[in-house]
């Protein structure tokens, strides 16, 4: 019979008693680094490779296996993909105002529901209110936890056992599978559609209101636009429908967009002020994305509904914590200077960084490989074309500039490149790895460089 050399493998406590294990435990505790030699014992016993053949071997395996079980699951990442706010990697960088306003929040304790004026109980609900009524026009507002929180929430306020109309053409799915009509059926509300997939009138919205109707709901569509022989129905245009049957209209318009962009060619988006402007009763949108903060959904409107949303308990079950809250209000305060919010929040700047100052880091870094002997066959600066993210402005695609890396196996390299100590996530297109900079703090380039290298060499 063929000897299994497995069944040799080595126990428990003779790894434990070697002295690379041994030093292991004066930094790791017992039972963590007991429970991962077993682990590698395992894997060994398993795998179709060989296993480790000498103590050396064995104590690296071990280590290998400590580290990433220690490594944290939430880490920092280097976003080279050219999707500015990248669903999948946190959306919107915070500004260093919001980072200074938590680590000052975090480290203490903190007014959050707490009225220093009369000494009594206050509520989280009144912190950012007035600077969203300020900056968008809104009588009042309201914070949650995301922006499907803000439609459920006013959709079970207003239409909880009643209809809420809705053009077949805004039933979209956004990140994770989630679709608007599951998110809206959880609220309460009978969903009733109008109109076809491409074309909605004003008319199909009048024949569908009835005595059961809750609300009128307009979604703004998110990653794809139709084109072609379309229609749809402007919340400008729903105002008197909504009103002439006393019902309340939801404008879910999604971005998070409190200023012009237009001037760095980035068009068609509605603003925050526009949309409440145009009328609707509510209007329900993301932190997280062009607005260039936390994860929060912000409703703001008319202020007798936006009482009715906090009398609703399911408030108390989708509200903020102090963390969210200090880093919203620290980044809406910069938009009371336009031109330094698109300096201070790292999202905006990324947008409107001009392509000349991307293609000048991109031969920086070309530069940087060079020195540390990668050919210049292998890194070249490239033109490419980067999107906003976040499902905003999804037709738009800008001018960018990226460090392109030509090797045999680009999916080796950007396997290695995004299992780094700190992963940089580029893409492949034409057989190429591309870094695209619009998504890259300048102040990455040199770590990024030295990641890239590391990971050709």
């Amino acid at each position: 019979m063929k000897h299994d050399p497995r069944r040799a493998l080595p126990a428990v406590g003779t790894l434990l008693e070697l002295d690379g294990v041994r030093r292991l435990l004066t930094t790791a505790p017992r039972d963590l680094v007991t429970d991962v030699v077993r682990s590698v014992i395992e894997h060994a016993r398993q795998a179709s490779a060989p296993a480790p053949s000498d103590d050396a071997a064995w104590v690296g395996a071990i280590e290998a296996a400590l580290v990433q079980r220690q490594r944290s699951t939430l880490r920092r990442v280097i976003n080279a993909t050219g999707v500015v706010l990248h669903t999948n990697l946190g959306r919107a960088p915070l500004a260093n105002a919001a980072l200074d306003a938590i680590r000052v929040v975090a480290q203490g304790f903190s007014t959050l529901e707490y009225d220093v004026t009369t000494g009594a109980r206050g509520s989280r609900h009144a912190h950012c209110t007035a600077l969203l009524t300020e900056l968008t026009g809104a009588e009042d507002a309201l914070v949650v936890n995301n922006c499907a929180a803000a439609l459920v929430l006013s959709l079970n306020t207003f239409a909880d056992g009643r209809e809420a109309i809705i053009s077949r053409g805004e039933l979209v799915e956004i990140g994770g599978s989630f679709r608007v009509p599951d998110i809206m059926a959880k609220s309460g509300a009978k969903l009733v559609e109008v109109g076809t997939t491409n074309r909605t009138h004003a008319a199909d919205y009048r024949s569908a209101i009835s005595q059961h109707t809750g609300a009128v709901v307009s979604v703004h569509r998110s990653n794809f636009t139709l084109e072609g022989f379309v229609a749809s129905v402007p919340v400008r245009e729903l105002v008197p429908i909504a009103a002439e049957a006393d019902v309340p209209l939801l404008h879910d318009f999604g971005s998070g967009l409190l200023l012009d962009l237009s001037p760095w060619g980035l068009t068609g988006e509605p603003s925050a002020r526009d949309a409440v402007k145009a009328g609707a009763s509510l209007v329900m949108m993301s932190g997280d994305k062009l607005l260039g903060g936390p994860q929060a959904g912000i409703i703001v409107g008319k202020a007798t509904m936006i009482d009715a949303l906090r009398k609703n308990p399911l408030a108390r079950a989708l509200r903020v914590d102090k963390l969210t809250l200090a880093a919203l209000e620290a980044t809406l305060a910069l938009y009371r200077d336009p031109a330094r919010a698109v300096s201070a929040i790292p999202a905006l700047s990324m947008l409107t960084a001009p392509v000349m100052s991307l293609e000048a880091r991109a031969g920086h870094l070309v530069a940087m490989l060079s020195a540390s002997g990668v050919s210049s066959r292998v890194a070249r600066v490239t033109r490419t074309e980067a999107t906003v993210g976040g499902g905003a402005f999804p037709g738009a695609r800008i001018p960018s500039a990226a460090v392109s890396l030509e090797v045999a196996s680009p999916e080796l390299l950007e396997a290695k490149l995004r299992n780094g100590t700190v992963p940089v996530i580029g893409r492949i297109a034409e057989g190429k790895v591309v870094l695209d900079l619009r998504g890259v703090c300048p102040e990455l380039d040199d770590e990024l460089g030295a990641l890239v290298a590391r990971a050709l060499a």
